[in-house]
């Protein structure tokens, strides 16, 4: 089902199913009765019953046994918040989780939330969006199923001119979860891309809400094509893309992903609010696919050439010209000459 009006956070209202789960799933596909769900619930058994429904109806697979309980078989193959809280240990993201089928923008959705009070390190996911965008409003294929789809609400206590900081924040996180989920070796590329091999395989988005000197929120809207086929891309993509499926060969489980996501983002928020931007840059730049090559950056009506020098504490491109002189560009599409 799509979302409702008024979206809600899944996490303020099953932490009883959440423990459900975690009771099954200790059992190792042993029968848990009703009567010892209910003790440890302190539920009744119809009370047991009703959330065992719950589950049913979200495309968890439980057996009822005659005269001896449940037998848990598994989970969906959705991201649910069940699914990703379950062994989730993080101090701020995913604190609170909404996830939902389908939605236009899962930014649009967070930002939704942010103006009925969503807390610093609310998630929002969905299965498929609508009308999913990337920088500069192109458009972000969003395919039911089979890739990541999240924003997550952050709350920072800084100057707006800092926020920029967080897409290099945001572009770590997720290649800590590719290399740690996939084994794979992402590399990044300025702005907001994430590639592998040359191809892309994850876009950011953030965007904010905020007055002349004061943060209302970011939102840290992130694409992540995990199992996306070849025939599902679109022909007129601005440049090749890919899958975690398609360089690795094998499906990945996206709520592992997920996890490890929330949790490279949870660690390097924390260290961020501590200790700033300058370790989140170095690690960016180490993993950076342009630091020191020859590139033309392309906005608007004009091009800019020469010798990518760094990125400054604005989030800004420095870009060295042939006659020494040093431009900062906040915004544009470089291309390695």
């Amino acid at each position: 089902m799509k979302e409702a009006d008024t979206p809600s956070i899944d996490g303020e209202k099953q932490p009883l199913e959440q423990r459900m789960l975690e009771l099954f799933r200790g059992r190792n596909g042993r029968v848990v009765s009703g009567e010892e769900l209910g003790t440890a619930l302190k539920v009744s058994r119809t009370a047991v019953w009703k959330h065992v429904k719950n589950l049913l109806s979200q495309g968890y697979q439980i057996e009822s046994v005659p005269s001896r309980g449940y037998r848990f078989l598994a989970a969906p193959d959705v991201l649910t918040s069940l699914e990703i809280t379950s062994g989730l240990h993080t101090k701020r993201i995913g604190c609170q989780i909404s996830s939902v089928r389908e939605t236009e923008s899962t930014n649009l959705l967070a930002f939704r939330l942010a103006e009925n009070s969503a807390p610093d390190g609310t998630v929002v996911i969905a299965e498929a969006q609508t009308g999913g965008k990337g920088r500069l409003g192109r458009h972000w294929e969003s395919p039911p199923g089979v890739n990541l789809y999240c924003s997550v609400i952050l709350r920072p206590p800084m100057s707006p001119v800092r926020a920029p900081q967080l897409t290099f924040l945001s572009a770590v996180a997720v290649a800590r979860a590719i290399e740690e989920v996939a084994q794979l070796q992402p590399t990044i590329k300025w702005p907001n891309d994430v590639l592998l091999n040359g191809r892309k395989v994850a876009g950011l988005l953030n965007e904010m809400s905020a007055e002349t000197d004061t943060i209302h929120c970011v939102v840290l809207g992130i694409g992540v094509n995990i199992n996306m086929e070849r025939g599902q891309f679109p022909n007129d993509l601005r440049q090749p893309a890919t899958s975690l499926f398609l360089e690795k060969g094998v499906s990945i489980n996206r709520v592992d992903f997920t996890k490890a996501l929330l949790t490279a983002l949870d660690v390097l928020y924390e260290d961020y609010l501590s200790h700033g931007f300058p370790g989140i840059r170095e690690e960016w730049l180490s993993r950076s696919t342009i630091q020191g090559r020859r590139v033309s950056v392309s906005f608007g009506n004009g091009e800019m050439v020469g010798v990518v020098s760094g990125v400054d504490n604005d989030g800004a491109l420095l870009i060295t010209r042939g006659d020494g002189t040093q431009d900062r560009v906040l915004a544009g599409d470089v291309t390695v000459l």
